[in-house]
């Protein structure tokens, strides 16, 4: 998302994610926020600093998963001239950039081992040092981390320093996802819908019919706010008639005519329809053709369902068909009730 100074919802859960970050902005010490990805990690810490007594020094952002892992501790700690290749001049670390100011480390969970180890040292004793250099410097800096992994597994997995999750979890503030804020979707839509209109130079705000609203609220938003930012913005861009929006797209990439995959699950159908035996006129009489062919497609789908634990989305994609005409389907077998309907335009 980009970045604002605040943050928009009124569910409970919400709410009280909130009211924890705003009580552990006071004290100056480190806080991790724990969120799917699109739930707002980053305005959390904005707003952790912006509530902090740092608040008029820098907040420096640094995503720890956009950097090669050769880099990092470049970009963390800073580095003299020579200090490797391509390395023409010294350089200030994120580190010294946050000076009594708030460093917020995005995707922690992606750190190397040996980066976890210098970002210990330097949260434990407030110094850091430059690569190629031998003088250690203090800094004053208050760490704020996000990430969308749990880091305790990770470090059953040793794959994350147990003493740096200590020292960095001292308040863990976790975001809901937007699937546990039914109440906040319908608000965020709205406030989305309005800016995407005011940015298009509308006249006036539209707003949603009730069908549009109830498919708002049903859809489970996998991508959490930003997705739903999108999928609003994209709905009033494309919206040229008049009276509200009716038209919501939940899969921008939906389309009669996309390219079909070859998924494990579709090899998986095709292997099966390539067993089924000829049929052929019998001493007993001629097959009824019709009737076996139904039958075969009736188990073809009740298979494929099954295997995609009766997601169609899943199952129209693994047998290469539209949503629409996998649905059609399923009305035509009476198999709709047996499969988990997705509210969607």
């Amino acid at each position: 998302m980009e970045r604002t100074h605040h943050v928009i919802g009124q569910s409970s859960a919400f709410l009280d994610a909130l009211e924890l970050a705003s009580r552990a902005a006071a004290l100056d010490r480190p806080v991790l926020v724990i969120g799917e990805r699109g739930t707002g990690k980053e305005l959390v810490a904005e707003r952790l600093h912006r509530l902090s007594p740092r608040w008029d020094q820098p907040l420096v952002i640094m995503n720890c998963a956009a950097l090669p892992e050769t880099l990092i501790e470049a970009e963390l700690f800073g580095h003299e001239a020579g200090a490797f290749t391509g390395a023409t001049k010294a350089r200030a670390g994120r580190f010294e950039e946050a000076h009594h100011g708030t460093l917020f480390l995005d995707e922690l969970g992606t750190l190397s081992m040996a980066a976890q180890d210098r970002l210990l040292r330097a949260v434990e004793y407030g110094e850091v040092t430059r690569i190629g250099s031998s003088r250690p410097m203090r800094v004053d800096v208050r760490i704020v981390a996000a990430t969308n992994e749990h880091l305790p597994d990770k470090v059953a997995r040793h794959q994350f320093r147990a003493d740096l999750l200590d020292r960095l979890s001292f308040e863990v503030v976790t975001l809901p996802p937007l699937r546990a804020r039914v109440d906040d979707v319908l608000v965020l839509a709205e406030h989305f819908g309005r800016r995407m209109a005011s940015e298009l130079q509308r006249d006036g705000w539209p707003g949603f019919t009730r069908a549009a609203e109830a498919a708002l609220m049903a859809y489970q938003w996998p991508g959490n706010v930003r997705e739903l930012r999108n999928v609003v913005e994209r709905a009033v861009y494309r919206w040229d008639a008049d009276g509200p929006i009716d038209a919501i797209q939940f899969d921008p990439f939906h389309s009669p005519h996309r390219p079909v995959t070859s998924t494990p699950a579709a090899v998986a159908v095709a292997e099966q329809v390539a067993s089924v035996p000829v049929a052929t006129v019998t001493e007993t009489g001629p097959m009824d053709y019709k009737s076996r062919l139904a039958r075969f497609e009736y188990e073809l789908l009740q298979g494929a369902l099954a295997e995609n634990r009766f997601n169609q989305r899943a199952t129209a994609e693994a047998l290469g068909l539209s949503y629409d005409q996998l649905r059609h389907a399923l009305k035509r077998h009476n198999l709709i009730s047996g499969a988990a309907a997705e509210s969607v335009a």
